[in-house]
């Protein structure tokens, strides 16, 4: 071990579930080599930052997480302060320079680079290893708890969406080989619930194979023993097919949800995202999943002043809302990134037009949200156990609707529940996002 040896490992990670995957690989890199990892990131001697760089406001989180980090060296036990993932990946030549609290850089795909990199920082001080990583081959620890986990089977984005810097972090889309998907399913254990997310996870295969392979992936992977069922994240909706449809609706083990991140209805502002769909075409796919799928949960996310979006733009996204009824949604102010086209757009909307325009989205599907839910007061679900909600004396799970830390919980109370198991819990009291109730044999 050299150097390292008998050194204990800490992790942050911060960003969205693909993140997630990529600090469940460094983590993977450390305890293959026999470290120790410490979930108390006061006792960590090497910390590590796996870092968003999306939006302004997951850059200067990441900053910020960084630099509150460092001061743990002051209590004598932190020695280096890794900065990981996508900042450095995209913003290195300007930060390695000044943010002087970060000893070692390492990108996106540089986990097998860690060890070499944090040796020569020890032997010749800061190290910006950024992009000397090669492909990852080594096995997950996960964050996640142990029942479920996200397998990201593609990385990348080549849709070129005008206020997106993915393709700037991340590259072009580039698939993971089907076998090697295959065996690190295999290798995560047994699963209550694997969720399958990329940037566009309906482009699968197409990069590699020539084709689209999202169908036979899911059969490959629901043929898995230890794979209990499988859930769709981030499909762009152009790309959902006839068939991925059909296989939704007929394979016992995919999940009847889909993510669909829409990100307008209005004709207009979708042409200037470079987003392919329509009002039209969007409201159609929906009929079309509700009809094919009965029962189908569809989640969307949705973009709130956009460059020269107009008020009735606005409104008519609202109306859109109570047009398709969605089951949950998400909404986020326009973020004005330099390097996308969309940053030299006219008609900047302002700061609080925005914030506004976030809110009186949030309220009209809060409403549509709470009314589904209502629906199921007095009716028995199936509820996946993910654990204990201590504060409350009571368990916690999700229905088929519910996606980990994007969707709403059902809370229940029960003689006994184990995680990654489900049960029939009868809903008797739901607010605008989660739904409360017990198990049959509760008294």
């Amino acid at each position: 071990m050299g150097i390292l040896e008998h050194k204990t490992f800490g992790m942050i990670s911060l960003g969205c579930d693909k993140n997630r995957v990529d600090a469940e690989r460094l983590l993977g890199e450390i305890r293959a080599r026999g470290y120790a990892i410490t979930d108390d990131i006061a006792e960590a001697q090497i910390l590590l930052v796996n870092t968003c760089a999306f939006l302004n406001d997951a850059r200067k989180e990441a900053i910020d997480t960084v630099l509150e980090c460092d001061e743990y060296r002051r209590a004598g036990k932190l020695e280096k302060l890794v900065v990981a993932g996508c900042l450095p990946e995209k913003f290195a030549g300007e930060l390695f320079p000044s943010l002087t609290e970060g000893d070692v850089f390492l990108g996106c795909g540089d986990a097998d680079a860690l060890f070499g990199a944090l040796e020569r920082s020890y032997r010749e001080g800061r190290v910006n290893a950024v992009g000397t990583g090669r492909e990852w081959k080594g096995q997950r620890v996960l964050t996640t708890p142990l029942h479920y986990a996200y397998l990201k089977i593609a990385d990348g984005c080549s849709n070129h969406c005008t206020y997106c810097l993915i393709p700037k972090i991340r590259g072009k889309y580039r698939s993971e080989r089907m076998e090697d998907l295959v065996a690190e399913a295999e290798s995560l254990g047994e699963l209550s619930e694997l969720i399958l997310v990329a940037q566009d996870t309906t482009r699968y295969g197409e990069d590699l194979y020539g084709e689209n392979k999202l169908v036979e992936l899911i059969r490959h992977l629901s043929a898995l023993d230890t794979v209990g069922s499988i859930r769709l994240l981030y499909c762009y909706p152009e790309v959902i097919s006839d068939p991925l449809i059909e296989e939704i609706a007929s394979n016992d083990k995919v999940i009847k949800y889909l993510d669909i991140p829409l990100q307008h209805s209005e004709d207009r502002i979708l042409k200037l995202m470079n987003r392919r769909g329509t009002r039209r075409s969007y409201l159609d796919l929906i009929g079309k999943l509700r009809a094919r799928i009965p029962g189908v949960a569809i989640r969307s996310t949705f973009i709130a002043g956009f460059p020269s979006e107009t008020e009735a733009e606005s409104a008519a996204l609202a109306s859109f809302l109570r047009e398709a009824r969605l089951t949950n949604c998400g909404f986020f102010a326009y973020s004005r990134e330099a390097e996308t086209p969309a940053y030299r757009l006219p008609g900047q909307v302002s700061a609080r037009a925005k914030s506004d325009r976030v809110r009186a989205l949030y309220a009209v599907q809060r409403q549509i949200s709470a009314e589904f839910l209502r629906a199921k007061v007095g009716t028995a679900v199936d509820v996946l156990c993910d654990g204990v909600d201590y504060e409350g004396g009571r368990f916690v799970g999700r229905a088929y609707w519910n996606a980990p830390d994007i969707d709403g919980k059902v809370y229940f109370r029960a003689p006994f529940a184990e995680q990654g198991k489900k049960y029939r819990v009868v809903v008797t009291d739901a607010d605008s996002y989660d739904l409360f109730g017990q198990t049959e044999d509760f008294e």
